[in-house]
C-alpha cells in the first residue's frame, strides 16, 4: 500500500474552494453584528466570535496544508482536531445563544437549541467516526510493516 502525499487535481481544487469560502466566510461572520442583516443576531454573538473565528481560521490552515499533503493519517488528524473545535463552537452557541426571536410569533427559540443539540451530538458521532477511521490507518499501516512469512 502506497501513501500518497501529493494530492490529486480535484482534491486541489476542492482544498482552494474550501480556502475561499471559509475566508468569506471569516469576513461575514466578523461583520454581521455591523451589517445588521440578520435583525435576530443580539450583540451577545460577539461573545462566540472567537471560537468561530478560531474554528475558521484553523479550516483555512488545514487545507493549506492539504494543498502539500493530503495521506489519509494526517487528514484523520486534522479532521478531528476540527471536529473538535467545531463540538466547541457549538457548545458556546448553545450556551451563550445569541438569538432574539421574540419578535416572531412562532417559538424559534426551541427549534434553534434542538438544532444546536443535535449539531453537537453530531460532530460528536463525527468525532467517533473520525477515531475509528484513524485507528484502521494504524492497524492497515502496522499490517503492511509485518514481514511476510
Amino acid at each position: 500500500m502506497t501513501e500518497r502525499t501529493q494530492p490529486a487535481t480535484a482534491n486541489r481544487v476542492g482544498y482552494v474552494v474550501a480556502i475561499v469560502i471559509n475566508a468569506v466566510l471569516l469576513v461575514v461572520v466578523n461583520n454581521l453584528l455591523a451589517w445588521g442583516w440578520i435583525s435576530w443576531l443580539t450583540d451577545d454573538f460577539e461573545q462566540v466570535l472567537p471560537l468561530l473565528n478560531l474554528s475558521l481560521t484553523a479550516t483555512i490552515l488545514v487545507n493549506v496544508l492539504y494543498l502539500a499533503y493530503d495521506a489519509a493519517w494526517f487528514k484523520s488528524i486534522s479532521e478531528l482536531g476540527l471536529l473538535a473545535i467545531s463540538l466547541a463552537v457549538t457548545i458556546r452557541l448553545y450556551q451563550v445563544f445569541p438569538f432574539d426571536f421574540s419578535a416572531y410569533a412562532v417559538d424559534w427559540a426551541v427549534l434553534a437549541r434542538a438544532v444546536l443539540i443535535i449539531a453537537m451530538v453530531g460532530v460528536g458521532i463525527a468525532m467517533i467516526v473520525q477515531v475509528v477511521k484513524l485507528v484502521r490507518i494504524a492497524i492497515a499501516a502496522g499490517a503492511s510493516e509485518q514481514p511476510s512469512h
